[in-house]
């Protein structure tokens, strides 16, 4: 079974940048990890999901709860917590359309709370930074059921 972790923000967006930040401790801790840098997301992310069995897809969200707050979604998550840019898709609609075009890799997508993430910085919020451990784990949990 071929699983894949796809992390998606911009580290020169604060809070953005969890996403990055994960996918950098989970290389350090666990080079096993099929893991790719996701960039910004949208359509750039369905080449990735191209022959993989499950996806995890690990992204800042918005408006979730608590900054640094960590949750799995097994289902499309509301693409209100995870906005489409100008120029690109939302975690939703990417996957809505990877759907269309034949992916049918179990999709789960593991968002940490960023509150405000249109900040531009390379610093996280302490909360935020203090999410990873908890991100990773969740990461790790998802990738040992596939």
């Amino acid at each position: 079974m071929k699983v894949r972790v796809i992390a998606c923000g911009n580290p020169y967006m604060g809070n953005d940048g969890i996403g990055p930040a994960v996918m950098a401790r989970l290389i350090e801790d666990h080079p096993e990890i099929d893991i790719v840098d996701g960039g910004l997301g949208g359509f750039g992310l369905i080449p990735l999901m191209e022959g993989c069995d499950r996806i995890v897809i690990v992204d800042a969200t918005t408006g979730m709860g608590e900054i640094g707050e960590v949750r799995v979604f097994h289902e499309v998550p509301p693409s209100s917590l995870f906005p489409m840019s100008l120029h690109d898709l939302g975690i939703a609609e990417t996957i809505a359309v990877a759907r269309a075009t034949g992916i049918t890799a179990e999709i789960v997508v593991v968002g940490i709370e960023g509150g405000e993430i249109e900040v531009f910085s390379q610093e996280m919020s302490p909360e935020v930074r203090a999410a990873i451990p908890a991100a990773c784990r969740a990461v790790l949990e998802e990738v040992k059921k596939g």
